[in-house]
């Protein structure tokens, strides 16, 4: 039986280590809208226990059904794969150039 992962909201600004942006954070943010690159911080969403600390970088989007896009990482120090919903405020274009084509 899979176990339902439990997220915890983490309202915090940060530095992007890929582009250099700064990013602000409402508590759902995980990557850099600029460059769409994120940080292996979590294990669990929001809690910050991941020992990796690796970057992590975006392989490739799919389009969601109701709008927007789903991102696609792999970690560049561990090769964990973790996917999570593009925010509204994520390069668009970027988004676009990593889309998968079928």
């Amino acid at each position: 039986m899979a176990v339902a992962r439990r997220f915890s909201r983490v309202i915090e600004d940060f530095k992007c280590e890929n582009c250099g942006e700064i990013v602000h954070g409402n508590g759902y943010t995980d990557h850099c809208p600029n460059c769409l690159w994120s940080k292996h911080v979590d294990n669990n969403p929001g809690d910050r226990s991941a020992e990796c600390k690796g970057m992590m970088k975006p392989m490739y989007t799919e389009p969601l059904r109701g709008g927007g896009f789903e991102i696609y990482y792999k970690c560049e120090k561990c090769g964990e794969r973790k996917r999570v919903t593009a925010a509204e405020n994520d390069n668009k274009k970027l988004l676009e150039e990593l889309l998968v084509r079928r």
